[in-house]
């Protein structure tokens, strides 16, 4: 970096000292100017275009051209600055004018207005898409060029392997990421080290960085679930991460559709280079004999196809190749046979030859012939020494040249030289070429080992694929590897795919190769693993029957931990269909089994499942249980155990009322789920915490979270289900018009569960609609379905609260509850309105308690009324107002009720997690990168005053800082709402 020393002309003109001899002669340089308007603050960041450096003769001689200052980022917005704001100016580095890029100044600007707010410690994701052969890497190289000197630059990408290579890029990435990297990815540590460890090569680095990802739409699951990692995080890290793409070969479907979707929008910018136009080809073209229109009208403005059309040119005639492919052809033809003919063997070989695999590949002449082909720029050959062709349309147009039986001869080829590599070579990489041989032993062989390792690295897709790989040539394995087959493949599609009827069909598969040879502890395994499979796609018959078998099958054998995790399945689906007493016994079973074996996972599994049916009986002990299968799954990085813990242990506190026990499990465990990127529980959870915010009368609250969550897209039936009867029941009681269609949706989703957890709440939901629409049939038959079921498959505050509703339609619980009926309900039954209207107050649930004063009789019935009016009305809850107003006026009474307000909800009155109006302002300020110095200033607050507001607010989001502060609102957008 040069030195150089900038004062104020005038306003908006800035001249320039260069204090150090640059050497490069007729070079262009760019220069960043830092606005400082107070200390150690940026004001704002501006870019000079062009400084001519031959000027700058002898060192520390003056240098006086004068810029006018405009803004990089807001071109059309004018500033004035006061003469006495301070500027610092830096050299970007870029040399500008030294590559020809035609029509892509505007996204190289972007790029370079990107990573100036990198330098300032404001990191962002660049999604750079377009076709194939728009330009992508053209622009990447002239960017990272003038880049060099300011920032560090990593980069790697990924390749068109048939099954890509775990971590392929970040392989590429791992020297520049450091020692730890590169030693984690050898050794195939797991992602929860993993990842943590690349971040923080990313913090902790005397330069900012550039971090390069290419072609992400080849890219492996592990490589996507590292970089919606970073990118998620990225507005905390001093880091520019570009991801390039083909646009077009990314669909709704696509696992990096997902990835972009999960990234925050904030920190987020996509860049999409356009074809070039009529214009643009005849700067290209202007040396060559083509006209500009005849090459428009046959690349259609595709960079790569006019470059190569133009490159085809030998002078001799001005003909246009008729393809891409003759392009190509027209190219090879130019070259020697010898050249032509390693051309045609290499170029089976996807992405990057590395200089191990030329070592192994080449004989002295094809080092030569390697050579040849890097100075006529036909392949390339980049700082590391790893061979390319220059474009993957320019390897797939000479692989179009050869014949199925030439290709599957050169995959053969190079299969056994990579075989005879050991090391040097990979799994990815062998079973790639032995695919492409058809050498099914080989892909037997390799491929489920390359599962294994890919899979270790959460990789599942790619394990998918590499079994998939091996199964196409099932016809000539032997039974246990065909077996083995099967139910590896189903394991790994069961993960990372929809659990569809192949991956039921494989296990099937399993379990009949598997008792063909006598291994019954294969076909228990298999039995339970079916089991799961049709518990998740909502088919509890299946799942029963299944389990129901494997315990038989284990049962017949000696004891094992397998019996013992049977045991525990069927503890859990006890537990899940609130047959509690069965879940404790099976629970406990399997229990004594671990004793004997000493597995800590059943142990935590049994622990969860028999804690949970012992709260959910009123048992305080199960708490206890709970809170240490947490701890043990804490201590062995169990993570979604854990998240198993905090949702069974939240939703306790919430249905039984335990509000400040909710309150801290529900925060805690979705802090711990958003930062162990558990989506699937975190959203369960979320929805959770949304019945929380209902139960408490804070319906406003629960309707923004319930519908963020509904929000978020691809979410299962499951991790749905908790928001979306949250959202119906808030829409029901705040009077908005489409609750009705809400509530239906809730009871068939409910029903499609089979669960009585999810189905009860659904039916006791209707029943209160039907009260407040005076439609007494509807209610009672919802009553009837709820009084039909066996009383000891349900909990005792809903089964309080089916006796209430069975009592206001006057019908009777066929079953005596005795002192198990919470207080509230049981106070109402023995007709002590007033009383129970006080327990529901003490317990925190307003709602309930206007609703019981509601059924009140006799000359009270005035009194109770406006109590009820006073909290309904500050809970906005109109359409029990309305029906409030209804049974006044049938007993002579007039409330007169206020004309409901209309209005935007005022998000700073009540939020979700009780952050104060203030925090809410500072919350702002702190996500978009603002230090406390910079709040304190921005607010006019001394600093004292804004750390105390900081910690509250960490305090209240139970975040570590403000990273974590920083990914909970990433992932609850109506913790910050745009009111405030």
């Amino acid at each position: 970096m040069h030195s150089i020393h900038c004062d104020w002309v005038g306003f908006g003109v800035v001249r320039i000292l260069v204090m150090q001899k640059i050497k490069e002669p007729n070079a262009e340089f760019g220069v960043v100017l830092f606005l400082v308007s107070r200390p150690d603050t940026v004001y704002s960041v501006y870019d000079v275009a062009r400084l001519n450096t031959t000027v700058a003769i002898p060192i520390f001689r003056e240098f006086i051209p004068i810029f006018h200052v405009k803004s990089v980022y807001y071109p059309e917005y004018r500033h004035s600055f006061d003469l006495n704001c301070q500027i610092i100016a830096y050299f970007t580095g870029y040399r500008l004018g030294e590559s020809t890029l035609v029509e892509r100044e505007v996204p190289l600007q972007k790029l370079r207005g990107l990573a100036d707010q990198a330098r300032l410690g404001r990191g962002t994701v660049a999604l750079l898409g377009g076709e194939a052969g728009i330009g992508k890497t053209t622009l990447l190289n002239a960017f990272q060029d003038s880049m060099q000197g300011s920032f560090r630059i990593i980069r790697g990408g990924c390749d068109p392997l048939f099954t890509p290579r775990t971590f392929g890029a970040i392989h590429d990435m791992a020297n520049a990421l450091g020692p730890d990297v590169a030693q984690m990815l050898s050794s195939n540590t797991q992602t929860a080290t993993l990842f943590p460890t690349i971040l923080t090569s990313l913090q902790e680095t005397r330069r900012p960085t550039i971090l390069i990802c290419e072609d992400v739409h080849w890219a492996d699951n592990a490589t996507l679930d590292l970089l919606k990692f970073i990118g998620r995080r990225i507005q905390f890290i001093p880091c520019l991460m570009i991801l390039s793409f083909r646009s077009d070969e990314i669909n709704a479907s696509h696992p990096l559709t997902q990835v972009i979707g999960d990234l925050p929008s904030s920190p987020t910018r996509r860049i999409e280079l356009e074809r070039l136009s009529l214009p643009g080809i005849g700067k290209l073209a202007e040396s060559s004999a083509y006209r500009a229109e005849d090459l428009y009208q046959i690349t259609a403005g595709n960079p790569f196809f006019v470059t190569e059309l133009l490159a085809a040119y030998d002078g001799s005639e001005t003909r246009l190749p008729a393809s891409i492919t003759d392009a190509v052809a027209s190219r090879l033809s130019h070259l020697s046979q010898n050249e032509r003919q390693f051309l045609d063997q290499i170029c089976v070989i996807p992405g990057t030859i590395s200089p191990s695999m030329q070592n192994a590949l080449f004989t002295a002449d094809q080092e030569r012939l390697a050579k040849s082909c890097v100075d006529q720029n036909v392949l390339i050959e980049d700082e590391n020494g790893n061979l390319r062709f220059r474009h993957e349309l320019a390897r797939l147009a000479t692989l179009s040249r050869q014949s199925a039986q030439g290709q599957k001869k050169r995959h053969a080829e190079i299969m056994q030289v990579l075989m005879k590599m050991e090391d040097a070579a990979t799994l990815d990489q062998i079973v790639h070429h032995a695919a492409g041989a058809l050498d099914g032993k080989s892909v037997l062989k390799y491929a489920p080992k390359a599962a294994k390792m890919a899979a270790a690295s959460g990789a599942h897709r790619e394990a998918v694929s590499h079994y998939a790989a091996a199964l196409k040539f099932i016809d000539i394995a032997s039974p246990e590897t065909a077996a083995q087959l099967y139910e590896d493949w189903a394991y790994e599609a069961g993960l990372s795919l929809h659990i569809d009827d192949s991956v039921l069909e494989a296990r099937r598969h399993a379990v009949i190769l598997w008792r063909a040879q006598g291994r019954m502890d294969k076909v228990a395994e298999n039995l339970r693993w079916l089991s799961r499979l049709h518990w998740y796609r909502g088919e509890a018959a299946d799942a029963d029957r299944y389990l129901e078998q494997a315990i038989a099958v284990l049962e017949d054998m000696p004891p094992s931990i397998q019996r013992a995790m049977a045991y525990s399945l069927r503890s859990q689906l006890c537990m899940l269909n609130d047959k509690m007493e069965a879940s404790i016994e099976w629970g406990n079973r399997a229990l004594e089994l671990e004793q004997d074996f000493k597995d800590v996972s059943v142990r935590i599994h049994a622990l969860n499942n028999i804690g949970t049916s012992k709260v959910f009986r009123g048992d305080q002990a199960g708490v206890d249980l709970l809170l240490e299968s947490l701890e043990l799954s804490l201590a062995n990085d169990l993570h979604e155990d854990a998240a198993r813990v905090y949702t069974n242990l939240g939703e306790y506190g919430v249905v039984f009322r335990e509000f400040d026990l909710a309150e801290r499990i529900l925060t805690e465990g979705v802090a711990f789920d958003i930062e162990h990127d558990l989506d699937s529980w975190t959203h369960y959870l979320q929805g959770r915490l949304a019945l929380l915010r209902m139960k408490q009368g804070r319906l406003r609250d629960a309707e923004a979270i319930a519908k963020g969550v509904l929000g978020i897209q691809r979410l299962t039936l499951l991790m749905r289900l908790p928001a979306l009867q949250v959202l119906a029941k808030t829409q029901m009681r705040l009077g908005n018009e489409g609750a009705p269609a809400l509530i239906q949706q809730s009871l068939n989703d409910a029903l499609a569960t089979g669960e009585l957890q999810h189905i009860v709440p659904a039916r006791l939901t209707l029943i209160e609609a039907a009260w407040l629409d005076d439609n007494s049939r509807d209610a009672i038959e919802q009553i009837e379905q709820l009084l039909a079921l066996d009383n000891s498959e349900r909990h005792a505050w809903d089964l309080g609260e089916v006796a209430i509703w069975s009592h206001r339609f006057q019908r009777n619980m066929r079953h005596d509850l005795g002192d198990g009926m919470p207080r509230p309900y049981k106070l109402e039954l023995a007709g002590d309105i007033f009383a129970a209207a006080d327990a529901w107050e003490q317990l925190g649930s307003p709602y309930s308690s206007a609703v019981a004063l509601m059924q009140t009789l006799g000359p009270q019935q005035e009194q109770a009324f406006k109590r009820a009016l006073k909290i309904l009305s500050k809970l906005e809850a109109k359409a029990a107002i309305k029906k409030l107003d209804k049974i006044a006026k049938s007993a002579g009474i007039d409330l007169k009720i206020p004309k409901s307000r209309r209005g935007p909800y005022k998000a700073s009155r009540n939020h979700p997690l009780g952050l104060t109006a203030r925090e809410q302002e500072i919350l702002r300020l702190m996500v978009s990168g603002s230090t406390n110095r910079e709040i304190s200033e921005t607010l006019s607050r001394s600093q004292r005053t804004v750390e105390h507001h900081v910690s509250s607010i960490l305090a209240k989001l139970n975040a570590k800082n403000r990273m974590a502060a920083m990914l909970r609102i990433q992932d609850e957008p109506w913790l910050l709402p745009k009111e405030v």
